[in-house]
């Protein structure tokens, strides 16, 4: 299997740390409102990192934070007039269900930052006496010159445009502009926790490598996240758990995904073309759709959101499940067929092993549905098409294999459809169409009779 390592500039043969098993950490939500679509591409490709690496038979861990104090948090839950941890509660449920909606569901482990605060403190502690932090008034901070490779991810030291800016701690008493804060200083009305060096709560950065040195140790395989944090949030782990432990490389593959925008611009609330996954969700989209849609893109590469991409994406999908609905049951086809089904699922897996490469794995089952779509499958490779199907969910996690049947009413209505055509009954068989699209139902006709699927 081969992987993007951003912090080696190229594709690399991926080799864990121990032969059989995988530790992925990826940056999780700050949930202090609902997950937005570029969530949802972030964290879709991550699901399908963790699947294709359990389908190359190794053992994951794929740990995932979730920040649960920070100062977005706390500015949102004052704005609301709520506790912050009713903030959090809230939104950490509301971003958990939409990740099962879209069938995220690869994670081992979620983990509060807050349940690390021991870890966390540990951590600034040992790097104020190993002379890497300092502290000023309003709390402990991170001397960025002591530490010589900083930049080494990203290449640079200077923030850029599509960096994460917002997370960079300003303050008048820094000892360097990118110095960053591992422990803030409690003020009135804010949590906090007891530390040796002062009551306080935890800096962004520092809650992530508290929490991945607690689950892996101070080493690990993959650290996963969108690229817009490579500056400064993941050259500030480097730096804080490299001078911690002073064990190199803290991780050894970086994979990082590329930018969502909608209909060609940057999502944003003051771009007014802020959409969440529950916005989708609430005209009746099918959750695999847009999950097609993130996946049908390479994980690297930017993917523009608009609502006629996202129609494509679900008659793509529809056009997946009539193959999986079908029976396809053709005493004429090709008796040779569980060979081409074996060979289309060794070169899909083959394309998903070069850096998760989707669109060629699509292009690949493409192909297999156009042939099934035109020769239909003999009976006697029924059962081979049918593993293919559930061993496919378990790598795209389309859910193509688990699609519930019609009851037996709607099978009428779709064999009545079927008579009144036979007749050039178009009158009835319109009418018929329609009753069942009333009922959420499309019904498709093809060579091998009518395909039905959900609206």
């Amino acid at each position: 299997m081969k992987l993007y390592n951003t912090l080696a500039r190229r594709v690399e043969n991926f080799k864990p740390r121990q032969s059989d098993k995988v530790n992925l950490f990826v940056c999780g939500p700050t949930v202090y409102d609902f997950a937005q679509l570029g969530n949802a591409k972030t964290y879709t490709q991550m699901d399908l990192l963790a699947r294709v690496l359990r389908d190359h038979a190794y053992e994951v861990f794929y740990l995932q934070n979730i920040t649960d104090i920070d100062d977005k948090i706390i500015a949102r839950a004052q704005e609301k007039n709520v506790g912050w941890e009713e903030l959090r509660n809230c939104y950490e449920v509301a971003y958990k269900r939409d990740m099962e909606a879209l069938n995220n569901t690869s994670v081992t482990e979620y983990a509060r930052a807050t349940d690390y605060i021991d870890d966390i403190i540990r951590q600034v502690q040992v790097l104020m006496d190993k002379d890497h932090a300092y502290r000023i008034n309003d709390g402990i901070y991170y001397e960025v010159s002591s530490f010589p490779g900083y930049g080494k991810l990203s290449g640079r030291t200077n923030v850029q445009k599509d960096d994460a800016q917002t997370r960079i701690d300003h303050s008048d008493e820094k000892k360097g502009w990118n110095d960053f804060c591992l422990w803030k200083f409690s003020k009135p009305g804010e949590p906090e926790w007891d530390a040796p060096f002062g009551r306080g709560r935890p800096g962004w950065h520092i809650e992530d490598t508290a929490i991945t040195e607690h689950h892996f140790g101070p080493q690990y395989d993959i650290h996963g996240a969108a690229v817009d944090l490579i500056f400064p949030h993941h050259e500030a782990e480097i730096t804080q758990m490299e001078s911690a432990s002073g064990k190199v490389p803290f991780v050894k593959y970086w994979v990082h995904g590329g930018f969502l925008t909608v209909d060609g611009t940057r999502m944003g609330k003051s771009m007014g073309n802020f959409v969440t996954i529950r916005d989708v969700l609430a005209k009746s989209y099918d959750p695999m759709a847009l999950r097609l849609l993130m996946l049908q893109t390479h994980y690297r590469s930017p993917i523009n959101f608009s609502w006629a991409n996202l129609d494509a994406a679900a008659n793509r999908l529809n056009s997946l499940r009539f193959m999986a609905d079908h029976k396809w049951q053709s005493s004429t086809a090709n008796t040779n067929q569980s060979s081409l089904i074996a060979q289309s699922k060794a070169s899909i897996h083959a394309a998903l092993a070069e850096d998760l490469n989707v669109a060629q794995a699509l292009a690949t089952l493409s192909k297999l549905e156009g042939k099934i779509s035109r020769d239909g499958i003999s009976t006697s490779s029924q059962e081979a098409f049918g593993r293919f199907l559930i061993w496919l969910d378990s790598v795209l996690g389309l859910k193509l294999s688990e699609r519930s049947d019609i009851t037996a009413a709607q099978k009428v209505l779709v064999q009545e459809r079927e008579s009144a055509r036979a007749k050039n009954d178009w009158v009835k068989s319109d009418m018929l169409r329609e009753e069942l699209e009333g009922q959420g139902l499309a019904v498709h006709d093809t060579a091998h009779g009518p395909i039905w699927s959900r609206l």
